[in-house]
């Protein structure tokens, strides 16, 4: 571990926060006419955010392990893994919410700039070296979702979504915040390599410790609305404006994932034999509940919060696992989940009739004849979110799975092909809908190039991931080395 100068670690984090700045000067003096403008600018930040978190990678270099501003972030391989993926899922919801934003009414300079603020505190979740800026990352990307949910202003639904998160997450926070305190009551710092250290060196795992460690869980379950703290998931998907509920589906969970592997391999791993009950039972439940809640959904957006919850449970399997091979299963998981989800929510987004929008799973009969290449992309999706080979989604389960069983977790492992097996049916029976139900009459003219281009790219990666998976197995592995040397 080295260290670097301050800025150099949050470098990303800070130019993308001063973009969004920038941008909501441009914002308020150019007025709502330039929302178009300044979305595309927004786009090209991330672009450009994106490119400088990788530029040591092109130069040729490792992502070796820097600490700054007080040891409070890190700069890690983990972390520009995963907020890359985090970038790519901003991007992709941003495309599709321009139009769809103009279409509703609700195009506003606010969205873009909210969603560049969210995706920097994201960031800065994954860099977190510290429970201080754990907390205040979280805090940061949570309060710009919070509008973000409630965005359609004159739309019941969406209203009751922001209201109901921001309740429920104002909970989950001060629980997160409680299990901190606990923490430094009994270890005395709130430092990741602090804690790490002291674990490492024998230090006690009494009950006021190990309480701490359960309320931090909580909130981070919260977060990627694993079960028993799902209950916010489904109202908020179905009631928030559908490409804020692609961006909560994606780039949220990633971050809050990449923080759960955090949190739980680097200060507490040592702890593991006292943490991995609580992340086997989450795991087995969000699967569970996951596949047979969603069965009995009608609207589409639903019943993608309820696969939205088993696929979290999926990927809990590799943390469980607590090795280097679960942490690569996890990653690979959150790498094609992007993907199959971005591109599921940018058809849903093409399920407009007379220039309304319609969520109905029976509203998708007979989109085959209608819209042949539209029914096609979602038939790769829906087979993908299923596990069915040679489609990237079998891969994603296999590899948490193969952990799963090599770190002695078979019953885990056998549960996840199970419930895999339920969720099955509710994913085919969309493909049914589709394909041998009596059309209900076309769907509008889907939005332009921007959903077009997202659907093609998530569509494309998803069939072909078999033929060239290298960059993303490397690429995970390289991860899974630095967590686990040796």
């Amino acid at each position: 571990m080295t260290a670097a100068p301050d800025f150099l670690i949050v470098l990303p984090e800070m130019f993308l926060g001063g973009a969004a700045m920038l941008l909501l000067l441009v914002g308020v003096y150019a007025g709502t006419r330039a929302t178009r403008f300044v979305s595309w600018l927004s786009v090209l930040a991330l672009v450009a955010t994106l490119a400088i978190l990788l530029q040591p990678v092109w130069s040729g270099g490792a992502a070796s392990r820097q600490v700054g501003l007080f040891g409070m972030f890190i700069s890690d391989s983990l972390g520009v893994f995963t907020q890359t993926l985090v970038i790519i899922g901003s991007i992709l919801s941003l495309l599709i919410a321009i139009r769809f934003n103009e279409n509703e009414g609700i195009a506003r300079i606010e969205f873009p700039v909210l969603m560049l603020i969210s995706t920097a505190g994201m960031m800065m979740m994954i860099a977190a070296n510290d429970l201080i800026s754990l907390y205040l990352s979280l805090e940061l990307q949570s309060l710009a979702l919070y509008v973000l949910a409630a965005f359609a202003r004159d739309d019941v639904r969406s209203t009751e979504a922001g209201l109901k998160y921001f309740v429920l997450g104002a909970v989950a926070s001060g629980m997160l915040l409680f299990g901190a305190s606990m923490v430094y009551g009994f270890a005395g710092t709130t430092s990741f390599d602090g804690l790490a250290k002291l674990f490492a060196g024998g230090a006690g795992n009494g009950v006021g410790l190990i309480t701490g460690i359960v309320f931090i869980s909580v909130g981070l379950a919260f977060k990627v609305s694993a079960v028993p703290f799902h209950m916010w998931t489904p109202d908020v998907y179905e009631g928030a404006p559908t490409p804020v509920t692609a961006f909560f589906s994606v780039a949220p969970k990633i971050a809050a994932l990449t923080l759960f592997l955090r949190v739980m391999l680097q200060p507490f791993g040592s702890l593991s034999a006292d943490w991995l009950q609580i992340i086997w039972a989450i795991s087995f439940a969000s699967m569970a509940w996951g596949a047979f809640a969603a069965i009995a959904q009608s609207n589409i957006k639903r019943l993608m919060a309820y696969s939205s919850i088993g696929h979290v449970g999926y990927a809990l399997i590799g943390l469980a696992a607590g090795s280097a091979a679960g942490v690569r299963g996890v990653l690979v998981y959150l790498a094609i989940y992007l993907f199959m989800n971005a591109g599921t929510f940018a058809v849903i987004l093409c399920m407009r009739r007379d220039g309304k929008m319609v969520e109905g799973i029976d509203d998708l009969a007979g989109l085959s004849r209608t819209h042949p290449a539209l029914a096609l992309a979602l038939a790769i999706f829906m087979f993908s979110l299923a596990g069915i080979p040679p489609l990237a989604g079998f891969f994603a389960k296999l590899y948490v799975f193969i952990a799963a069983i090599d770190a002695g977790l078979p019953v885990l492992a056998v549960l996840g092909v199970l419930t895999s097996v339920v969720g099955a049916y509710y994913y085919l029976r969309i493909v049914k809908v589709m394909y041998f139900d009596e059309a209900r009459g076309a769907f509008d003219r889907p939005f332009g190039g921007e959903v077009t281009v997202v659907v093609l790219v998530c569509a494309v990666i998803i069939m072909f991931f078999i033929v060239w998976p290298g960059p993303l197995l490397n690429g995970a592995d390289a991860v899974a080395a630095t967590l686990f040397p040796g």
